[in-house]
């Protein structure tokens, strides 16, 4: 049952584990859009994670240290998390929406979870699959529901660490500092140098007059 709810409930019953799901990189002109999800068991001490924030109101340096507690919690087997990606050309052709989806589905499959045991929680207006009948969006999530809190964490660091790798393969546009977002800056470097193969064309239209990819 695909539900949208502004108040937390309880793991359902039957349900051995709980899911939560956020995305990060909507909005930028290049580079992908990541979805990160975070598997608990039900009975998951959410204490553990006290304090744990919407990753868009930490800091860069908070982020890492909130993936680092994730990286531990995984290596201790309290927890799992995985990131899915879509690339900048799904993003063109198929649009975001259904580029979100598809990252959505790759973090999924990479935590191997079973709909039948796992209630999802997701941020916003995402979905998961429909196999997965306990699942509910929650209105800024990010902000009330620490599961879909560690997932944005998931996705924004490792995202922005891929931009920042992505930054040495593409210096002339300063993805190191914007990760892609459209900063004054970017806007700039794209009107002066046309897009990237990582850039989101039909994101920068506005910006480019008849300048060719690099």
């Amino acid at each position: 049952m695909y539900q949208v709810r502004e108040a937390l409930l309880p793991v359902s019953n039957g349900m051995k584990y709980l899911i939560g799901i956020d995305e990060a990189g909507r909005g930028p002109l290049a580079g992908p859009v990541s979805v990160g999800a975070v598997i608990v068991e039900r009975d998951f001490d959410f204490a553990r994670v006290a304090g744990i924030k919407d990753s868009k109101m930490l800091t860069a340096a908070a982020r890492d240290e909130w993936y680092e507690r994730l990286e531990t919690l995984r290596e201790e087997g309290s927890l799992r998390f995985a990131v899915g990606f879509s690339s900048a050309k799904v993003i063109d052709k198929r649009g975001i929406v259904p580029a979100i989806f598809s990252a959505l589905k790759r973090a999924l499959v990479q935590l191997k979870a079973n709909p039948g045991e796992c209630e999802v929680r997701l941020d916003g207006s995402l979905k998961a699959p429909a196999a997965f009948i306990r699942q509910t969006t929650i209105i800024r999530g990010d902000q009330t529901e620490p599961i879909i809190s560690l997932a944005a964490i998931a996705a924004k660091v490792e995202r922005d660490r891929l931009m920042m790798r992505l930054a040495r393969k593409y210096p002339e546009y300063g993805f190191e500092q914007h990760k892609g977002y459209p900063t004054r800056a970017h806007r700039d470097a794209v009107r002066l140098r046309g897009v990237s193969e990582i850039h989101r064309v039909s994101y920068c239209q506005t910006l480019l007059s008849g300048l060719n990819t690099v």
